[in-house]
């Protein structure tokens, strides 16, 4: 997959300023807060994020994640995401920061916080804290452990901005959580991301 030339080079430029305000294992909510403004102005030009370049999934799926840059070493990872009304994505954490801002359509995050003290492999108990309605010139930014989850209502495709300390394909220890039955387990990687 060819990213477009204009992308590459406003990405490029977006990601030299996140790496000055953030590393990638931070753990502090206001230089999230920094990057989040950073990848929302990335947002911003909808003509980097078009169908053309980024069609939307066919054939019965929800969701295709396309990767549109990482380092080297799988840090500073930026997909976008062009999700169909409809998916669901289940409680889970990520195990790095991610930031996720609107391009276009709306994207329902729940944050949930865990209630039990994790004493029990594969139970657990969550209450949800807030929603955080992720829309152009919004969006959310997540610490390693903090959990969400995700909804896509409306008629029409969204396409949002993912950006994390590292990348989803390296994160084997995320965990996602079933709230009707309180249990855990190692979260799937998903949909495959396209390169």
């Amino acid at each position: 997959m060819a990213i477009p030339a204009q992308t590459q080079a406003a990405t490029h430029a977006a990601l030299e300023n996140i790496r000055k305000l953030a590393s990638t294992d931070c753990n502090d909510r206001a230089q999230m807060a920094k990057v989040l403004e950073e990848l929302i102005a990335l947002a911003a030009d909808k003509s980097l994020w078009n169908a053309e370049a980024f069609p939307p999934p066919a054939d019965g799926e929800l969701q295709a994640r396309y990767m549109i840059q990482e380092d080297p070493d799988h840090s500073y990872a930026l997909y976008l995401n062009v999700m169909l009304p409809g998916k669901k994505i289940v409680p889970h954490n990520h195990t790095t920061w991610a930031c996720i801002a609107a391009v276009e359509g709306v994207e329902n995050n729940f944050v949930y916080r865990r209630t039990d003290d994790a004493s029990q492999p594969g139970k657990a108990d969550l209450v949800q804290e807030g929603t955080v309605v992720v829309a152009p010139g919004t969006g959310i930014a997540l610490l390693a452990d903090d959990i969400h989850a995700v909804q896509i209502e409306g008629e029409k495709p969204i396409r949002h901005l993912h950006l994390y300390g590292r990348a989803l394909e390296t994160l084997t220890e995320r965990t996602a959580y079933n709230l009707e039955q309180g249990t855990c387990e190692t979260m799937k990687i998903g949909v495959q991301t396209r390169r």
